[in-house]
């Protein structure tokens, strides 16, 4: 499965340096290189070291990794929702997209011009989020009078589809988010149909001065306590700082670089971390002396589900899946030797798969 986050942010607050730091990034797990479709649209290869352990134990012809595919969704600007400026097109573009990354300033710099002449990061959150609840409103008006109709005759899943709706639109005319009201209010999945906007994923980007990328700065903490009541992630990185890093092809060179900030790991990886939680994705592994390969999933899915990732056969025909763990595939060295070590479990329709699982499967259509 695909994972799409679109970038978004007022013009200045480094959108476009987080973009093109993305553009040069150098995947830790290979030289897995970023590819750009189109100028606004690019794919990077997830970093994960585990793909480095399989491929050292099974010495395959190839290595395949997962990938996110980023979209730097075209500027916006007041009155997007009535279509102003590039409004029809942003608003087009972001309703595809998994998750949005929105990329807010918390930075000072003379040299770099705030579109409204100060540091504010609430008043750059409340723009677009004002223009995307005026769009989710727009859309939820159309609905509501076509269903009110249907609700008059009797209907009972109407009635109850109405009462949802004018619940979100007087949540939204307050000036909140859809997803602040939580998934439990709508279990016949109204908003979903819906596409609300501001009901997609978000991770709060604060782009701080390189100085303050390991403990944030005021601007950060203003940020993080805004949105406390969303169900939103913040990453704290510098958007100057992840296109140095992206500059390094030697890995060693790489984390020296990050040690000197006393970072772990880049904001790439954190984002690309918290991309994931967010979503509920999990990865789990197929290896073989042809490739080792990273498939991405849903947290919580059975066995037939993560077949069909591989092809929608392996799901329709599904008889069983041969499944290790990790480590004690590390611990053991070879499939064989889990087999013989009875660490290779045969699981069926009603399995689980967990993060990190190495998987084969059985299929007959």
């Amino acid at each position: 499965m695909g994972l799409q986050c679109g970038i978004v942010g007022l013009p200045n607050v480094g959108k476009s340096t987080l973009f093109n730091a993305l553009s040069n990034a150098k995947a830790e797990a290979a030289n897995f290189p970023f590819c750009t479709i189109e100028p606004n649209i690019g794919i990077i290869t997830i970093p994960d070291e585990r793909l480095n352990i399989l491929k050292g134990l099974v010495n395959p012809q190839k290595v395949v990794p997962t990938a996110i595919e980023f979209v730097d969704i075209a500027g916006l600007v007041k009155g997007a929702s009535k279509g102003e400026g590039l409004g029809n097109q942003f608003l087009a573009t972001i309703r595809e997209v998994d998750a949005i990354i929105h990329v807010i300033r918390c930075f000072e710099d003379e040299n770099v011009i705030h579109v409204d002449g100060k540091v504010d990061p609430i008043s750059d959150k409340g723009v677009i989020d004002t223009e995307l609840q005026l769009k989710d409103l727009d859309s939820i008006d159309k609905r509501i009078q076509r269903v009110e109709k249907i609700a008059k005759s009797g209907d009972a899943q109407a009635r109850k589809e109405l009462e949802t709706l004018k619940i979100y639109k007087t949540h939204l005319e307050s000036g909140q988010n859809a997803r602040s009201l939580g998934a439990d209010l709508d279990p016949e999945d109204i908003v979903k149909e819906l596409q609300l906007l501001t009901a997609k994923p978000i991770i709060y980007l604060a782009n701080v001065e390189e100085e303050s990328v390991l403990t944030g700065n005021k601007w950060s903490e203003i940020l993080a306590n805004e949105i406390a009541l969303e169900d939103a992630n913040i990453v704290i990185a510098s958007a100057s700082l992840e296109a140095q890093i992206a500059e390094f092809d030697d890995l060693e060179d790489k984390n020296m670089f990050l040690e000197e900030y006393g970072l772990k790991e880049s904001g790439l990886n954190r984002l690309i971390k918290s991309a994931y939680e967010l979503l509920d994705l999990i990865t789990y592994f197929t290896a073989g002396v042809t490739e080792v390969r990273a498939w991405t999933i849903t947290k919580g899915w059975k066995a037939p589900q993560a077949a069909g990732v591989i092809h929608t056969d392996f799901e329709r025909g599904f008889i069983k899946a041969e499944v290790i763990n990790l480590e004690d595939y590390q611990k053991f060295g070879s499939e064989i030797a889990c087999k013989e070590a009875g660490k290779l479990s045969i699981e069926g329709k009603e399995y689980i798969v967990k993060d990190g699982d190495i998987m084969h499967f059985r299929f007959n259509v």
